[in-house]
C-alpha cells in the first residue's frame, strides 16, 4: 500500500469541504423559511432552542468520534451566522 502525503490528506479535506459546504446550503435553505415564519424577533433568536441544538450536536459529536468541544464552536458560530441571515429574511419578510 503506497503511503499517504499531505496533498492526499489536503485532497480529502477539500472533498469533504465540498460536501459540507453543500449540507451547510441545504441547513440555510430551511433557515431561510423558518424566517418567514417567525413571529417576533425573539422567536429567530430562540435561546432555549439554540441550547437544546447545542445539547443534541455534543451528543452526536461524542457517538461519532469528533471532539464534542470543536463541535460545539463550530455549530455556536454557524447557528450566530444563521440567526444573522434569519433576521434579515424575518425583518424583510415583514416590510421592516
Amino acid at each position: 500500500m503506497a503511503e499517504r502525503g499531505i496533498e492526499d490528506v489536503r485532497a480529502d479535506i477539500d472533498a469533504l469541504d465540498r460536501q459540507l459546504v453543500e449540507l451547510i446550503a441545504q441547513r440555510q435553505q430551511w433557515v431561510v423559511e423558518a424566517g418567514t415564519l417567525k413571529q417576533d424577533r425573539q422567536a429567530v433568536r430562540a435561546p432555549d432552542r439554540v441550547e437544546k441544538v447545542i445539547d443534541k450536536v455534543r451528543a452526536l459529536a461524542d457517538e461519532a468520534g469528533a471532539s464534542p468541544e470543536v463541535v460545539e464552536r463550530t455549530y455556536r458560530a454557524m447557528i450566530a451566522a444563521f440567526i444573522d441571515l434569519e433576521l434579515t429574511v424575518h425583518e424583510g419578510s415583514r416590510g421592516v
